[in-house]
C-alpha cells in the first residue's frame, strides 16, 4: 500500500470512528484499540491527525520535499574490500530489494518516500516482510494507523495489523519497522502527537483566516435598539436579514437600519488578533517541528534572502545534521532486519548521498578535481557517476605532480613537468642522462686553447 494510500485509508476509518463506528471495520474491540492515530486530538479546538496536518501548506512541503529528496537518491549496497574500501554489489538480492523493486506496487522513490513520510506524520514505519528462505523478496507497507506493536507473554514483540478489516498478528523477524525519535522504548515518538497544541493552534489560524474572508470581511457583532424593545418574532427577521447579506457576493450591499439601531461589531479583526503574524510563526515552528529549514519551502526570515552563500552554507548545514541521521537511521534499520546475522559485516545498504549534489555542477566539478589531483578516485570511477562510459587509461589514480600514476612515484617516470622539459632540452644539446656538469666540462674543452691561448692540459 502506497504511502498516500494508506493515508486516506485511515482517514477513511478515522472520519467514521468520530461516531462510534469504524467503516469497513469489524465491531470488535481489539479492532478499535488500533486505530490510535485516527482517533483525532483536540487541542485549540481543532481535530489534529494526518489528514488535518497535511492540509497545513508547511506541513505539506516540509514532508513532501523530505520525501521527495530521499526517495531521489537511492538505495545502493555495497561489500567491504580487504583493503578498507567497498565495493558496489549490484548482483546481491538485497540490491534487487532495495533498489530495483522494494514491492509489487510501489516503485523504489515511491518506497523510501513513503518511508519518510510516515516517519514525520506518525514517528514509525511497517512493512510486511515476504521472503523466500533467508531472502526477503518484498516489503509491503502497513499503515502506521491501523498498526499496533506490544510484547507477549513471553517479552517478543509482536505486531497487530488491521488487514482488510481483521486484526492480523504478524512476529518480528515478519515485520520491517524504521523508528523515529524514542527514549528507548520499542515505538518511535509521533511528532503529530507531541506537536499538537502548535498544529492546533496554525489549524485554527487558517480556520480563522478562511472564516473571515469566506465572510466578505464583515464581522460578527450586537445590534443595539436603543428603548425599542423587539419581540421574538422581530429578533428573528434581523437575523435573517442580517444573514443574507453575508458572503462575498454581498460586498458593497447596503443594510437598511431602523432609527435608533446601531450596530456593535463583536469579532476583533484580523489586524488586533495579529492574524498575519502568528501565521507567519506558525511556518518556522512546524519547520522546527519537522526539521526542516524554512528557506527551503520558500519562508525567508527578516533579514535573510533566498539566494547567496550564507544560504549554501545552510544547506550544507540541514544536509549534515538534519538528513544525514535520518538516512542513517534507517540505513542501520535496513541492515539489521533484513540481512541474515552473518551477511551484516560484509554487506550494508547505503543511500547515495551525492545524489543531493546533482543539480550543482559547480559543486560535482570541484569535488572530482580533488579527488582526481589527490589520488582519491580514477577517471573511470567519476564518469561512472556522471553517467559516462569507461575510457582506456582512466583506471588509474593519479596526483597533482603532473597527475604521475601512484604505482609510479618515486621512479624515473614521475617527473615533474619541469623535470621533463630540464631532460629534453639536454637531450637536445646531446648530454647523455641529462648531465649538466658533463656539458659545462665540453663547452670549456672547446674553447681553450683558442686565440693563442693556453690548452685546458696546461
Amino acid at each position: 500500500m502506497a504511502f498516500w494510500e494508506w493515508v486516506g485509508s485511515a482517514f477513511r476509518w478515522s472520519s467514521s470512528s468520530e461516531s462510534g463506528k469504524l467503516s469497513g471495520a469489524p465491531e470488535d474491540e481489539p479492532t478499535r484499540k488500533l486505530i490510535r492515530f485516527g482517533g483525532a486530538i483536540d487541542t485549540a479546538g481543532q481535530k489534529v491527525n494526518a489528514k488535518t496536518t497535511l492540509g497545513l501548506a508547511t506541513a505539506w512541503a516540509c514532508i513532501n520535499l523530505k520525501a521527495d529528496l530521499i526517495g531521489s537518491m537511492g538505495c545502493g549496497v555495497y561489500s567491504k574490500s580487504a583493503t578498507g574500501g567497498r565495493k558496489s554489489e549490484s548482483d546481491h538480492w538485497l540490491y534487487d530489494l532495495l533498489h530495483e523493486d522494494p514491492n509489487r506496487d510501489q516503485t523504489p522513490a515511491e518506497f523510501w518516500g513513503s518511508v519518510s513520510g510516515c516517519l514525520d506524520l506518525a514517528g514509525n514505519f511497517y512493512a510486511e516482510k515476504e521472503t523466500l528462505g533467508q531472502r526477503v523478496t518484498a516489503l509491503t507497507p502497513m499503515s502506521p494507523e491501523l498498526t499496533r506493536l506490544r510484547r507477549n507473554r513471553d517479552n517478543e514483540k509482536v505486531y497487530d495489523f488491521v488487514d482488510r478489516g481483521k486484526v492480523e498478528t504478524l512476529p518480528a523477524e515478519k515485520v520491517f519497522h524504521v523508528r523515529g525519535l524514542t527514549l528507548g522504548g520499542d515505538i518511535g515518538l509521533s511528532p503529530i502527537e507531541f506537536g499538537r497544541r502548535t498544529l492546533g493552534s496554525a489549524i485554527a489560524a487558517n480556520k480563522i483566516a478562511a472564516d473571515t474572508f469566506s465572510g466578505g470581511l464583515q464581522l460578527s457583532g450586537f445590534m443595539e435598539t436603543g428603548s425599542t424593545k423587539l419581540t421574538a418574532d422581530q429578533r428573528a427577521d434581523l437575523i435573517e436579514i442580517f444573514d443574507s447579506f453575508r458572503g462575498q457576493a454581498m460586498r458593497g450591499r447596503i443594510v437598511p437600519l431602523e432609527k435608533d439601531f446601531k450596530f456593535a461589531p463583536l469579532r476583533m479583526n484580523p489586524v488586533d488578533v495579529q492574524l498575519l503574524e502568528s501565521r507567519a510563526w506558525d511556518v518556522e515552528e512546524l519547520c522546527r517541528w519537522f526539521g526542516m529549514l524554512p528557506i527551503l519551502i520558500g519562508h525567508a526570515a527578516k533579514g535573510q534572502t533566498m539566494w547567496g552563500s550564507g544560504i549554501e552554507q545552510l544547506l550544507l548545514g540541514w544536509q549534515t545534521l538534519r538528513l544525514n541521521p535520518l538516512l542513517v537511521r534507517i540505513e542501520q534499520a535496513a541492515r539489521k532486519q533484513l540481512l541474515p546475522r552473518a551477511e551484516r559485516k560484509k554487506v550494508y545498504p547505503e543511500f547515495k548521498r551525492e545524489a543531493v549534489m546533482a543539480a550543482d555542477s559547480a559543486g560535482r566539478a570541484a569535488l572530482y578535481s580533488a579527488f582526481g589531483q589527490n589520488g582519491v578516485m580514477d577517471r573511470n570511477e567519476m564518469r561512472s557517476r556522471e553517467n559516462l562510459d569507461h575510457r582506456e587509461g582512466g583506471e588509474f589514480l593519479t596526483v597533482q605532480s603532473n597527475l604521475v600514476r601512484l604505482d609510479q612515484l618515486g621512479t624515473a617516470n614521475a617527473q615533474s613537468s619541469e623535470q621533463q622539459l630540464r631532460s629534453a632540452l639536454l637531450g637536445m644539446l646531446g648530454v647523455d642522462g641529462g648531465n649538466i656538469e658533463a656539458l659545462i666540462e665540453a663547452k670549456v674543452r672547446s674553447m681553450m686553447g683558442h686565440n693563442r691561448g693556453p690548452a685546458l692540459e696546461d
